[in-house]
């Protein structure tokens, strides 16, 4: 004789069983990424301090209220700004799509040759690399020899331009990402529609802005995202090549967040410093995404 039939299982037990692979991930997560954010937005409240201090108490938004009306912050940010759009928006971005179009076209060993180089720079630690552009922007650096020997004016560069000139460090470092971002995407569009387009007569520039671009506009906003984020962070190469100077004149938020939190012991005001730039970042993340929603 046969039991009563089994109903299917309940939905609760089944989102239960699907869901337990998971929990380890999951623990992990919360104990090592978010437990540390959470206890880091806690200590922006506070006017913790890492010497001569018996114990710390809740300020409030005091620390927040105190980095806007700084001087020293409000510069931060707009050096963080500025470092940003030029090596991550326009130099990073633009130079990468550049090279991945001409790679297009290029013999395989140029694409070798140009890949390699490029690539090598990336890879080496931000250590290095910064090591590396200093000796090329000093005052007798590499820079400055090949200017002088075309008889052309020389000037210290880490004084005189010191944003322009880690932004072009970090050009320098950071181009391979999006030059590989945009390789991959633009082997990815027809070749039936670019060849179409260049037998009806348009132009090379006309098929990378009617055609190219609108196609692989995903690969961009993708790309622009990963990069903004990655250059907002950016604190060994500025650290090794300026240390933020001469003047805080190239003091970018993560800069001025170590000084304040680590030289100047105010753990409470460098946290608050570094939750500004987590929500900077956020919010960047957002728009981005947002973007990548809308259809072409």
């Amino acid at each position: 004789m046969k039991g009563p039939a089994q109903g299917p299982p309940h939905p609760t037990l089944r989102t239960l069983t699907r869901a337990l692979p998971l929990t380890p991930a999951t623990v992990l997560l919360l104990l090592f990424l978010a437990g540390p954010i959470a206890y880091c937005a806690y200590i922006a409240f506070t006017d913790l301090q890492l010497t001569g201090q018996a114990e710390d108490s809740f300020t409030g938004l005091e620390n927040f209220r105190t980095a806007f009306q700084d001087e020293a912050f409000l510069n931060a940010v707009w050096l963080t700004l500025v470092f940003t759009v030029v090596s991550a928006l326009l130099g990073q971005n633009t130079l990468g799509l550049a090279l991945a179009a001409l790679m297009q076209r290029a013999s395989k060993p140029v694409r070798t040759l140009v890949g390699g180089i490029v690539v090598t720079a990336w890879v080496l630690p931000e250590v290095v690399a910064g090591f590396l552009l200093y000796a090329f922007f000093r005052r007798e650096g590499t820079l400055n020899a090949v200017l002088g020997w075309l008889h052309l004016p020389t000037q210290n560069w880490l004084y005189t331009l010191p944003i322009l000139a880690v932004s072009f460090a970090n050009v320098w470092r950071g181009t391979a990402f999006s030059m590989l971002v945009y390789s991959a995407a633009l082997n990815e569009v027809p070749k039936e529609i670019t060849e179409a387009a260049e037998v009806d007569g348009a132009g090379g520039w006309r098929r990378m802005w009617h055609i190219t671009l609108p196609m692989i506009r995903r690969s961009i906003g993708t790309n622009l995202m990963l990069i903004t984020l990655q250059t907002l962070s950016v604190f060994g190469l500025i650290w090794v090549m300026t240390r933020g100077g001469p003047g805080g004149k190239s003091q970018t938020l993560p800069l001025f967040m170590y000084e304040e939190a680590f030289q100047k012991s105010m753990i409470g005001y460098g946290t608050a410093v570094a939750l500004l730039l987590l929500v900077a970042g956020s919010l960047f993340s957002v728009i981005y995404l947002r973007l990548l929603r809308t259809e072409v």
